[in-house]
Parts: structure tokens; sequence; C-alpha cells
């Protein structure tokens, strides 16, 4: 699981030019007021086009009434939900399938936009094992005389609002997920052609499949040897009423006349 980045100290962050003459004009009209020394102006004017970092700005004006310390540009914020879901570097932002098809599905990064056109073709888009780049993206789907079919995760918010011209645009998916799931946003349409939305469970590892075909050769294992059991059990029962039978034919043999 990948780790949120670490955000930098907004102090550390270096300065531009236009923040230096911004901090140098107000040591300048502090002069003029009368608050600073020409002496003092050229000491502290120097230390301002020396600075590199906010923190090195930030004390020169701090005894100043207006400190001038410029706006420090905001970290950017990652995403809102589970990091290991949402952020990344999107893997692709368009997919064209004319007479032939594509797909994108497994471990890609949706980007906040995404493009899928199909003209007489097909294509395949599967968000369940995908990653988000922002916590709400729009898929642009349109099929002309072919079709595109788009599995989207069962926590997601899906809002489909295509349109289907001679063709058909599912919306049977649209509905509310889950708190943490991402929005995801289908529009485009559907010209003598299909889209098709589809809610479904998250794939199967590779792992999980060998673990169910094992548990299930188990059960069935064990139904054999019940089964076998019961055979078993049932020819005991016919032989020991075959050999109670014979005993009182032998017996009695006139009763069987």
């Amino acid at each position: 699981m990948s780790s949120e980045p670490a955000v930098p100290d907004k102090a550390s962050l270096r300065a531009s030019d236009a923040d230096r003459e911004r901090v140098a004009e107000v040591l300048r009209e502090a002069a003029g007021d009368g608050r600073l020394s020409m002496e003092e102006l050229d000491e502290r004017l120097e230390a301002v086009y020396a600075a590199k970092t906010y923190a090195e700005l930030e004390p020169i004006t701090r005894d100043l009434p207006n400190p001038g310390v410029p706006n420090m540009p905001a970290p950017a914020v990652p995403p809102a939900g589970d990091p290991a879901r949402f952020g990344g570097v999107p893997t692709s932002h368009t997919a064209i399938a004319i007479l032939g098809g594509f797909s994108r599905k497994g471990d890609w990064v949706v980007p906040k936009q995404f493009t899928a056109v199909a003209i007489m073709g097909g294509g395949e888009i599967d968000l369940r094992e995908a990653r988000f780049a922002e916590s709400t993206v729009t898929i642009i789907a349109v099929a002309l005389m072919g079709g595109i079919e788009i599995t989207v995760p069962e926590d997601a918010t899906v809002q489909v609002n295509g349109i289907g011209l001679m063709g058909g645009f599912d919306h049977r998916s649209s509905g509310t997920g889950a708190p943490g799931g991402p929005t995801i946003i289908i529009n485009g349409a559907a010209i003598m052609g299909g889209v098709d939305v589809r809610r479904r469970p998250p794939r199967k590892s590779k792992r999980d499949g060998e673990l169910d075909a094992g548990r299930d050769y188990r059960l069935e294992a064990r139904r054999e040897r019940i089964e076998a059991r019961r055979e078993y059990r049932h020819e005991r029962l016919e032989a020991r009423r075959d050999h109670i039978r014979d005993r009182h034919e032998s017996r009695y043999p006139d009763e069987t006349d």
C-alpha cells in the first residue's frame, strides 16, 4: 500500500523574485515613513535579495507594522479518500477502436476525464481494480455502430447521462455507492450501437481462485466419501437381508411353495 506523500513545511519553500520585490517595497515605504534609517534600509535590502526561502524573508519585516510577508502557495492537497485508491498519474486519457477493439482494465490510473470511442468496434473499461486520479471522474463514451462495456465498482456512486440514438445507453447502474467510494459520471451517446454500464464485485485474484478451487475440490471429495459410505451401508443391508431370507427359506422350505 502506497503512503500519502509528505507535505513540505511552508517556511522551507523557495521564494520567487516577485516575493522578494514585495518585501523590498515594504522596506522602502518604511524608510520613507522614517521607521528605518538609510543604513538599515540598505542592510535589509541586501538580506532580501540574498534570501532564498520564505523562512529567510519573514524576519526582515517582522518589526514593521505591515510585515509584507508574501502569501505562501498552499501545498497541493491530495484527493480525499483512501490514498491507496486515489491519486497518481493517469495511465491514459483516451481509447479509440475503429473496426477493432480496446481494453482498459486491471491496475491502471483513471484520469479526471477519460474519452472512449468505438466505431464499428468494441471496447472494455473495467474500473474495479483501477486507481482514480481524483475522487470524481468523468467518462465520455461514444459508440457508433459499435459497443462499449463499462464495469464499475460496487461501492461507486454512478451518474449515467448518456443517450441512445437508434441504440442503447444503459442507465440501470446509476445510483449512490458506499462512503469512501469514487464518483463516476458517464456521459456520451450510443448511435446504432450500445454502451453497457454494470456494477460487479471485485475480480478475484489468482490466489483467491486457487483457494476457491481447493475448497471446491475438498467439498467434492467429501461428498464422494459420504456417497461411498452410503452405498457401502446400503450394500451391507442388502446382503444381510438376502442372508436372512436365505436362512428362512432353508429352514421352512414349504413356505416358498
